[in-house]
């Protein structure tokens, strides 16, 4: 085909390009391709059979004195240029990658552009650019930023996606990929943890949208998984992932949102702003999100928009609090507690700080970190200090339901401060799990494992998540669900101690006795035993099955000085009624952690009938030393 003079116009397979405007069509038909993309097609299309480096690339569509973040950027033109010609980067027909240096057009150009200069289409960047001159390195995080990313992600995807977009009509479900960490320095992860953190939980202000939890997202933290695949795995519409740059008195963010199902980029942007700008800024993006979706968001929803911080430096401490506590370690939850502490000294109204308090005073108590009597009751008041701060702060209220649950064994306040919890929160995904477990206990079974799987929803990835799945399953006696669940959790988390303790006790509950004694073990192993002791409870077993493992298990547990709940588990186990009941007495004096489930628990069931059971329970719902 001869083109016509002055044609600028390429054509290659069924494609055709014009290097002018960064037209694509294909078979005639015009082909749907942003610009920064379609202009990276154009350099590399009109250099055909050339390798041009990724940075003739960045410096040609971005330019040298431009800073955004080039490796996203780029990234994400070749996806799209691939995705629209339908190229398998694997078996390519139009584009090759050169590994470590850049790209080259491999097809056959059928026509060539009349002679003369050819320049690429001029497109304005995607992404608001600022000087390199203004780039700093180090600092502290603001919280109106995360909120304005939050805004204007969801206002403009709620309102211009169009409706015939690949999954839905609209997002109904969403992920936030960790936001990776510019600055190079790993000592900052703490950084970019934290602004992924806060993000989650301000689009989780909005009810009619799920959002999965950071628990889940952080385990595709460095991730080589497509986006697609990630998307399917979560069970949601798009994903949002970015760039975290930070200074001492400015704070860059950059950030894309991805169709799940056809890994289509919908929007990009980037967003730098100073200290001094961050509260006006957040009132301002809490109007606006009021204004676009104000539709989908109740009067209640709008209240709950932005959390205030007088001091940068208490929010960076109480970021730092949450790096420790999700750690899931006792010197993490202690590091933990230090932060908090240190972030509500700086800034005695912080609520946020008073809720990681609580969070760290309960784990350490529940967790046997600490022989601490008076944690708890810390835990409470920490929690109680939160909600007078902010009576919208659904973690608060979830802490305080957790405490009177596990703790206080008051079922009426429990279930009031959970509901409160979800009603606030939706997204929070421990509200849910408590939640479950208490409607499971106290015999609402089939609303207890609807609520579970809500929970699973939200956060279907986490390995806390999950246990508590396995443990829902088995107080409702549901063995088969028990089961596969136990089974998918050790499979996702093989170093999960606490799995495999759970999946021993459905192994044991169906009479599968060597698969249980094999999970008791590995979870034995896995929490750290010595060879002795592992060699000690496969031999009491191998001579005399479970009631030799559960046996030695006694002797272990009277040797340590273990807490009568523990004992009670085990004299159920090796079916001793008198001990068990003896024992149950007991916990409820001690009030150790573990007679709030006793109700429900299937290693109980040889006493269920018992009148000393009932006199248990009957204490159990009416004892509170917290009140």
């Amino acid at each position: 085909m001869v083109p016509h003079t002055g044609s600028q116009e390429i054509q290659f397979g069924e494609y055709a390009l014009d290097l002018r405007t960064g037209e694509l069509r294909r078979n005639g038909n015009l082909v749907k391709l942003q610009p920064q993309p379609a202009k990276v097609l154009t350099i590399l299309a009109s250099r055909a059979g050339e390798i041009v480096t990724r940075s003739e690339l960045t410096d040609q569509v971005w330019g040298a004195e431009t800073y955004v973040d080039f490796e996203h950027g780029l990234n994400y033109a070749i996806r799209q240029i691939r995705s629209v010609l339908e190229d398998d980067p694997e078996s390519p027909r139009f584009l090759e990658t050169i590994p470590k240096r850049g790209y080259r057009f491999i097809a056959e150009i059928l026509s060539q552009p009349s002679r003369g200069s050819i320049e690429p289409p001029s497109v304005q960047p995607d992404l608001p650019s600022v000087s390199r001159n203004n780039l700093l390195s180090q600092g502290a995080l603001y919280l109106g930023l995360v909120v304005a990313l939050a805004a204007i992600v969801i206002t403009w995807y709620l309102r211009s996606r169009p409706s015939g977009a690949p999954g839905s009509g609209r997002i109904h479900s969403l992920a936030v990929l960790p936001l990776r960490n510019l600055s190079n320095d790993p000592e900052q992860e703490y950084f970019s943890d934290g602004m992924t953190d806060e993000l989650i939980t301000n689009l989780a202000k909005f009810g009619d949208l799920r959002v999965i939890s950071h628990t889940s997202v952080e385990h595709y933290k460095g991730t080589k998984k497509t986006l697609t695949q990630i998307a399917t795995e979560l069970g949601v519409d798009a994903i949002i992932e970015g760039t975290v740059m930070r200074s001492s008195d400015r704070v860059r963010i950059t950030a894309q949102l991805i169709d799940g199902s056809s890994d289509k980029h919908l929007w990009a942007d980037s967003y730098e702003r100073e200290l001094r700008d961050v509260f006006s800024l957040q009132d301002e993006v809490a109007l606006r999100i009021a204004a676009e979706v104000g539709a989908n968001l109740s009067g209640r929803e709008r209240g709950q928009t932005g959390i205030r911080v007088a001091s940068p430096a208490a929010h960076e401490a109480y970021l730092r609090g949450n790096f420790y506590w999700n750690q899931l370690t006792c010197k993490g939850f202690r590091q933990g507690v230090d932060n908090f502490q240190r972030a509500i000294s700086l800034d005695p109204r912080f609520a946020p700080a008073y809720v990681g308090l609580a969070e760290s005073y309960f784990t350490l108590a529940d967790w046997g970190c600490s022989s601490d009597a008076t944690l708890v009751v810390k835990s409470r008041d920490a929690a109680l200090k939160a909600v007078e701060l902010d009576p919208n702060s659904g973690e608060a209220h979830a802490w305080l339901g957790k405490l009177a649950f596990f703790y206080g064994w008051d079922f009426p306040e429990a279930e009031k401060e959970l509901k409160r919890a979800i009603e606030l929160s939706p997204n929070y995904a421990e509200a849910h799990t408590i939640y479950a477990v208490f409607l499971v206990t106290t015999g609402k079974r089939d609303v207890g494992l609807a609520e579970m799987k809500r929970a699973h929803d939200i956060d279907p990835i986490s390995q806390l998540t999950n246990v508590v799945a396995i443990f829902v399953s088995y107080l409702a006696h549901e063995y088969d669900a028990a089961l596969d669940q136990g089974e998918k959790t050790v499979a996702l988390y093989p170093s999960s101690a606490v799995g495999y303790n759970w999946l021993g006790s459905v192994y044991e509950a169906k009479g599968a006795y060597d698969k249980a004694a094999y999970a008791y073990l590995k979870s034995k192993e896995l929490g750290g035993a010595p060879s002795t002791e592992l060699t000690a409870f496969r031999t009491a077993y191998q001579d005399s099955g479970m009631r030799g493992f559960w046996r030695k298990e006694l002797e272990a547990a009277q040797e340590r000085s273990e807490n009568p709940c523990w004992i009670a588990r085990i004299y159920a186990h090796l079916g001793d009624k008198e001990h068990t009941l003896e024992f149950q007495e007991r916990s409820v004096r001690q009030h150790c952690s573990g007679p709030h489930t006793v109700v429900a628990d299937p290693v109980y069931d040889i006493v269920r009938n018992d009148p000393g059971f009932r006199e248990v329970l009957a204490r159990i719902q009416f004892q509170s030393p917290l009140r």
